[in-house]
């Protein structure tokens, strides 16, 4: 179905977002520092975009990556619980005030423009919608209805982890295998995905 923005006031999106200048190790053999965080938050910046219109929630430890998210209209939650399933659990905790449902994205997605189109308001708040990368391993996208105590499962194989948590809880899976949101940017090969130009810090 097509998801108007008018119609996600419901709803909430969670970004976690590590400091930039610290971003993407596994690919230093390839990209340099500056290289490195450029692209991290050109990305990063991608995905806010991407859920214009909506209450988003970026969830971070580093002042620089806080006054660049409030710069940008989103709301700060800083990270009080370590890794990534602390950060995620840190951010759906406050997203989910006066809200049915939370869309988790990863912030290194480079081409993310179809993010809302995923959602189905008619099931939205009664079944988990998982977007795997990919590899068919992690988990790029994750939209949960509130209060249903899904527990985050981030890491090697979220995706299969991500469904036996749906499955304890009971609720019922929407899988989107998508091109461009199965697509992250973790190591050298991802890159080989990307416009030659971007590796340069050239975003135009």
């Amino acid at each position: 179905m097509t998801v108007h923005r008018s119609s996600l006031t419901r709803g909430a999106v969670v970004l976690p977002i590590k400091g930039f200048n610290n971003a993407k190790a596994r690919l230093e053999s390839v990209l340099s520092a500056e290289n490195r965080a450029s692209l991290a938050a050109f990305t990063a910046g991608g995905v806010l975009e991407a859920a214009e219109g909506m209450d988003t929630f970026v969830v971070c430890d580093s002042d620089d990556v806080a006054q660049w998210a409030r710069e940008r209209g989103a709301m700060v939650v800083r990270q009080h619980s370590a890794g990534l399933n602390g950060a995620v659990t840190n951010g759906v905790d406050t997203a989910s005030h006066k809200r049915e449902w939370v869309l988790i994205a990863h912030s290194d997605l480079p081409f993310p423009q179809d993010l809302l189109s995923i959602i189905d308001l008619d099931d939205v708040t009664t079944s988990v919608t998982i977007v795997p990368d990919r590899h068919g391993d992690g988990t790029n996208v994750l939209v949960i209805p509130v209060g249903s105590g899904f527990t985050f499962h981030y890491g090697p194989g979220s995706y299969a982890a991500h469904q036996a948590e749906s499955q304890r809880l009971g609720l019922p899976v929407r899988v989107i295998t998508h091109d461009q949101l199965g697509l992250d940017i973790d190591t050298p090969d991802d890159l080989a995905q990307l416009p030659a130009s971007w590796l340069h810090g050239d975003f135009s």
